[in-house]
């Protein structure tokens, strides 16, 4: 069954959209999106083609691929089929500025565009577009909340019975992803982050969730090999008295929700190493607690963060010299979205914003212990919608 999003949920967007546009850039003229992730915001589809809004007139989806499957799937007011931008330029106009998406768009393609669209200059659209999508409507709140609660019943009731002594990352992974897939996962989980490549999440035995990777988190993945450093590794198997770290988004209808749990495989972990966990969770219920509309994040984290014993600060959000500077960040259509529990992130936050809270601290011979949840900004804090089991779950 094709799931259609409302037109009036369509309108309110590009509506937000525009007045943000208004707001920051008077004088803009010509908006281009070129990114499926945000052409589906927009219009409620995934093609090949560009969005076009003008500041002085409707906006207008030209899809090379497959306009069929566009006029099946989208309630966009204004769908029109074109073979190459030629047809989307026709008559061209001459313009000063045009906004894109300058974090996305390569430079090839952006060369062709602008052969049948000329202007003077190219600007980025990403930051505006970025705060728009950061609050929720209702609509979207509830799907990222029966995501939440499919994610919730993966990580924490379905994972334990996939665990045995023996088996290898790799085939925890594809025993994972298969039961994600069939408790409603949508399989891809996307990411605003250039060349981020990850299959399932990131998985880890024991110290290979510290293993050094470049994706900008603090976790570790061996992964299958250098050619492709994710899923996990064929080589380590399960033991008695492993951690066991997963830490993977789940996706519905396009929305995804983040979330991390820590297992002990056989027998407890250590006091010192149990303590330290236990300490992240109060951490993530102290951030929760704070993520009330009007709170700014860049305060939460400095607060937050002052907090912290210096020791504790030691491979706090990663491990050796391989560490984050947050402490959550936002979620939705992508895993990694605005705002950011972090330094230089100002702009207060609003109810319906939705970010992932995920205080985690490598430990040298052990693996990477802490927690991650998503959360919904409210008036009461942060209500989570993936959960509320503290992890180190003994299997």
């Amino acid at each position: 069954m094709t799931i259609k999003i409302p037109l009036p949920e369509l309108a309110d967007r590009m509506k937000r959209f525009r007045a943000r546009m208004d707001a920051e850039h008077s004088a803009w003229e010509l908006a281009a999106f070129f990114g499926r992730v945000n052409q589906y915001y927009f219009t409620g589809t995934m093609q090949d083609g560009v969005l076009l809004v003008p500041r002085a007139g409707e906006a207008v989806f030209w899809v090379r691929r497959s306009f069929e499957r566009a006029g099946a799937e989208s309630l966009f007011p204004d769908l029109r089929p074109m073979k190459s931008f030629r047809d989307a330029a026709s008559p061209p106009v001459a313009r000063r500025v045009i906004h894109v998406e300058t974090e996305l768009v390569p430079l090839a393609l952006l060369q062709r565009f602008r052969k049948y669209f000329p202007c003077q200059d190219v600007a980025s659209l990403d930051e505006q577009v970025g705060r728009v999508r950061a609050v929720k409507s209702p609509y979207e709140l509830a799907i990222m909340e029966r995501c939440g609660s499919v994610h919730r019943r993966i990580l924490e009731e379905g994972v334990p019975g996939l665990l045995r002594e023996g088996m290898n990352e790799a085939e925890f992974g594809c025993e994972l992803f298969s039961l994600m897939v069939r408790e409603g996962h949508q399989v891809a989980v996307r990411f605003g982050m250039f060349n981020a490549d990850i299959a399932v999440g990131q998985i880890g035995f024991g110290e290979n969730s510290l293993y050094p990777t470049s994706f900008n988190g603090p976790g570790g993945c061996r992964g299958l090999s250098p050619a492709a450093p994710v899923l996990g590794s064929r080589e380590r198997t399960l033991r008695k008295g492993d951690l066991v770290f997963v830490d993977i988004g789940c996706c519905l209808e396009g929305y995804s929700t983040d979330k991390t749990m820590v297992y002990m495989f056989g027998h407890p972990l250590p006091d010192a190493v149990m303590a330290v966990h236990w300490r992240c969770v109060e951490i993530e219920q102290q951030l929760a607690a704070r993520l009330k509309p009007g709170a700014v994040p860049s305060e939460i984290y400095a607060t937050v963060m002052a907090g912290l014993e210096p020791e504790f600060l030691e491979n706090l959000m990663g491990f050796g010299n391989r560490r984050v500077n947050f402490l959550g960040h936002g979620v939705g259509l992508q895993i990694d979205e605005t705002p950011v529990i972090a330094e230089g992130f100002d702009e207060p936050l609003f109810a319906g914003m939705v970010l992932a809270l995920e205080p985690k601290k490598g430990m040298p011979g052990v693996g990477m212990v802490g927690t991650e949840n998503t959360f919904v900004v409210t008036p009461g804090g942060g209500k989570s919608i993936t959960g509320s089991s503290p992890g180190l779950i003994l299997v």
